[in-house]
């Protein structure tokens, strides 16, 4: 088994076309249930596509896309990929109180656990809005890592860890809880985001690739996300939600899906409990050597 801090791993935050921060306030959770769900064809997809490259990944799954589609969430897990949690209503971290986020993380925890039977160890906060007083509540509910830190200080919807500088490989960000940051690419004195979305669907193939192998060079995982809406460019067009976030919704859907079937390829993958259940994947001190603390802002989404 490869070594965590070397790994690349498959990450796929499991929503729909509605729950995407692009359409701010013209979307309340009240009408979920109104608008045309897409998310189990767009999750097939993804899962046909995984299948073909033979790769397994983790799935951090909305525990209201769970409680909906609980056959689409045994269908990840039979699939051999880890099921993991995006919290259920899909609210920023730092936007509740700590209360409401410690049901929120146990409600979707617990619903993805009575449909698959299995343990639920990895949490992503939605859109990357971690922030230091969530992490003794994730240890508190029985997760053993967090992969929700995107380590940009130029965009408006991420979270902060204080304290914590970007990361090479994981680490233990409080005792019993393991840190695994979204990758982002060194470039002289800033740091890109080399993660996944957005940025992904933007960025040319090959010039992506290449960023991985450097990323990987530098002795560091690679973790890439994707959202199945990502590859919908049939999803439904609401107005009213701006030409800047109109573009960062749509730009190059239709090309992402032939992209993502490159890049499982292209690299081995494995799920991210897995590798760190592994004897050699324990976080080890002292940490690695940080990322550049400076950041480009570029206009994909998380």
């Amino acid at each position: 088994m490869p070594d965590a801090a070397r790994a690349c791993f498959m990450t796929v935050d499991v929503e729909d076309w509605f729950h995407s921060y692009n359409y701010g306030p013209l979307v309340s959770r009240d009408h979920w249930p109104n608008y045309e769900s897409r998310v189990e064809r767009n999750t097939e997809r993804v899962l046909d596509i995984l299948a073909r490259c033979s790769v397994r990944g983790t799935f951090f799954v909305l525990g209201w896309v769970g409680e909906r589609f609980p056959h689409l969430v045994r269908r990840v897990a039979g699939a051999g990929h880890e099921v993991a949690s995006h919290g259920y209503w899909h609210e920023p971290v730092y936007s509740l109180t700590p209360d409401a986020f410690r049901d929120d993380v146990q409600r979707s925890k617990a619903v993805l656990e009575d449909v698959t039977g299995l343990p639920v160890l990895g949490y992503r906060a939605p859109c990357f809005s971690i922030t230091n007083w969530a992490l003794p509540i994730l240890r508190e509910a029985g997760f053993t890592y967090d992969s929700s830190f995107f380590p940009l200080t130029a965009h408006d919807r991420y979270g902060r860890l204080e304290g914590i500088e970007p990361n090479a490989g994981p680490f233990e960000v409080i005792e019993g809880l393991t840190e695994l940051c979204i990758s982002c690419l060194p470039a002289g004195p800033v740091a890109l985001p080399w993660g996944g979305g957005g940025y992904f669907r933007l960025v040319p193939f090959g010039l992506w690739r290449l960023g991985i192998e450097r990323i990987l060079r530098r002795g560091a995982p690679y973790i890439f996300y994707i959202h199945p809406w990502d590859m919908d460019p049939g999803q439904p067009h609401m107005a009213g939600m701006g030409r800047l976030n109109a573009w960062r919704q749509r730009v190059n859907l239709s090309r992402c899906a032939e992209r993502l079937e490159a890049l499982a390829g292209a690299f081995s993958w494995q799920p991210i409990g897995e590798a760190l259940a592994a004897p050699r994947a324990a976080p080890s001190a002292p940490r690695p050597a940080p990322l550049p603390t400076g950041a480009v802002s570029m206009a994909g989404r998380a």
